[in-house]
């Protein structure tokens, strides 16, 4: 489809100049002048100061809702979440500051990870005719948003669902590295210019650059192949940083969808670095600060030296969900014709020592009773509970229900072809620890709940041989625990910092993990069909689109060989299942396939 270049004013881009947006600019000063000289004490600098505000990976929350508990969010940490608690902490600063004193932006991964957000893109899509405006459009509006850089997550509903997104925003979204496949120019507007007007006749030229995630290349590959491109952040940030400067901006901030670590979680399936943010912070001059995302983590304040100039660049990440409101302070001082940032501090405020805002909650009450009514539509029934709550070192029922749906599925697909007679294996996560299906009525939310990501299915045709080592690596999951020593379940898991989604079970196969060996050598008795797995049998193996694309750097998969693949999120295909069947019964499928020992010895 053609790129919509709505927000990307002129040609400037085509030709490698850039673009200055209007979004945010200052009006009227209402800047305070810190250390105006009084009449006979000489002449002191001029000072300005202003504030950054960030969010990062609000994922489609704007209430302090969870749609699959269908009760207000909480977690062990007491954290709230939502656009409608953010409003409240960006109101007070804005009142602090002066509302001219402040820009406001986000990170990315805005539109994807509630029900909220899937009911608008799925049931009652934003691209429909006639279509309704998004919520968190309508939310990020109201609240007054400058600009926002795009996320992984804004791909996961295609091309045509973002773009009305964009068009539904009244600031810009910002993707530097976002580039058409076809004639490698910025897709969207790679940053933002706004004024901050001082009391002191020339005003501060704030540049924003927006940078997401090049595993949007390997994670939405469905919906991106052959449009759009995603390069290194390194490599665009070293491109247009110097623009922006020479287009004479006094402050660089970068917004950008990538983890500070330096790390990825494909491997080498690409050759950038998903989580760069460090790395641009080091190896690109001109920066000033950086709000970072897509890791889900809270950094309050952090510094990294740029290798070429020795300056120091701050860093902050405000958690995720709206749970967390980034505050950048910079202070600037006018000097032979310019102004330069001679300080600046950053600190996190948390969401749950507000209220909600009226504002945003009452404006959105319509779109929440309807989404909150869609989840609780009943779907089939339950002959009994099943939970997740010791899914992470316990083969658990709900889980093997995601394997038996997509085994199904997966056979349906190969029926009549070439592939039909090989047996069918399925790899599943603990999502969530806190999932589960009541005895009696099943709703959406239940069977939703099983599977909150937007993945979908995929075959993949791989041996035995490869089978196990995939197995050995999802085992690194489990901390090393010799025999004979307690076992803390608190403690067991997340190994090398393993989330529970990166831990896979395998159906089909007999295995246990023993955890008193290293990792590597921890996959002891797996058979197939009661025998030895035969390293070079053949095997289809069903598996969501984000591992089968190498999210997880689990080996052998990402290379092997498609069979078939589905457009249809797994999560629906679950409720779809749900529905065929009316009732589910875990006494036909539930199995103990795999288990935790120490030398032979049952962990559980």
């Amino acid at each position: 489809m053609p790129l919509n270049r709505r927000k990307f004013l002129g040609n400037a881009a085509a030709t490698g100049a850039g673009v200055a947006l209007a979004g945010g600019v200052a009006g009227p000063a209402e800047a305070v002048e810190q250390g105006v000289a009084a009449k006979g004490h000489g002449h002191r600098p001029k000072r300005y100061s202003f504030t950054v505000m960030g969010t990062t990976d609000l994922h489609g929350n704007v209430f302090n809702w969870d749609y699959f508990t269908d009760k207000e969010f909480d977690d062990k940490d007491h954290n709230d979440v939502g656009l409608a608690k953010i409003s409240t902490l960006v109101t007070a600063i804005r009142k602090e500051k002066g509302r001219r004193n402040t820009l406001l932006i986000d990170a990315g991964d805005t539109i994807q990870g509630t029900q909220l957000s899937y009911y608008y893109a799925k049931v009652d899509p934003i691209t429909a005719k006639r279509g309704p405006v998004h919520p968190m459009a309508q939310a990020m509006n109201k609240i007054g948003y400058d600009a926002a850089a795009l996320g992984n997550h804004e791909f996961n509903y295609g091309i045509p669902v973002l773009r009305k997104f964009e068009e539904q925003c009244d600031f810009p979204l910002l993707g530097a590295n976002a580039l058409d496949a076809r004639t490698l120019r910025p897709a969207f507007a790679p940053y933002s210019i706004h004024r901050m007007r001082t009391p002191h006749g020339r005003d501060v030229k704030v540049a924003v650059l927006g940078l997401t995630n090049p595993g949007i290349a390997i994670w939405d590959k469905m919906n991106v192949q052959g449009k759009m491109v995603f390069p290194g952040l390194e490599e665009q940030a070293a491109k247009w940083v110097p623009k922006l400067r020479s287009m004479g901006a006094d402050v660089v901030i970068v917004s950008a969808h990538s983890g500070s670590s330096g790390t990825s979680s494909y491997g080498d399936q690409l050759p950038y670095v998903e989580n760069a943010a460090g790395l641009v912070a080091e190896q690109v001059p001109g920066i000033d600060a950086i709000l970072v995302g897509h890791a889900h983590t809270e950094i309050p304040e952090y510094f990294v030296e740029n290798k070429q100039t020795g300056r120091k660049v701050l860093l902050s990440e405000p958690l995720k969900w709206g749970q967390r409101l980034t505050r950048f302070d910079f202070e600037l001082v006018w000097g032979r014709g310019r102004w330069t940032v001679e300080k600046v501090g950053a600190s996190v405020l948390n969401s749950n020592a507000v209220q909600e805002d009226p504002r945003i909650t009452g404006m959105l009450a319509d779109e929440h009773k309807k989404v909150v009514a869609y989840v609780n539509q009943v779907i089939g029934s339950s002959t009994a509970a099943m939970t997740t709550a010791e899914a992470a070192w316990k083969d658990e029922p709900l889980i093997d229900l995601i394997n038996l749906v997509q085994v199904e599925t997966v056979k349906a697909a190969l029926a009549g072809g070439e592939y039909a007679a090989l047996p069918v294996l399925s790899q599943a996560s603990c999502f969530s620890r806190t999932a589960k299906v009541p005895a009696g009525q099943i709703t959406i939310k239940d069977a939703a709940g099983l599977y909150p990501f937007e993945n979908t299915l995929e075959a993949r045709l791989l041996t035995g041989a490869q089978i196990k080592e995939y197995l050995e690596y999802s085992a690194k999951y489990y901390v090393q625990t010799p025999a004979g020593t307690p076992v803390d379940t608190a403690k067991l898991t997340n190994a090398e910092s393993t989330p529970d989604y990166n831990y896979d079970v395998v159906s089909g196969l007999t295995y246990e993990i023993d955890i008193a060996k290293p990792k590597g050598s921890r996959i002891v008795g797996l058979t197939f069909d009661g025998k030895a797995l035969d390293p070079k049998a053949q095997f289809v193996f069903a598996v969501n689109n984000y591992r089968a694309s190498g999210g997880g750097a689990f080996p052998h998969i990402a290379g092997s060989k498609q069979l078939w693949a589905n457009s249809e999120e797994i999560r629906n295909t679950i409720i779809n299942w749900v529905k065929a069947k009316g009732t589910i019964d875990p006494k036909v499928f539930a199995s103990v396939e795999w288990k935790l020992t120490r030398d032979g010895t049952p962990v559980f």
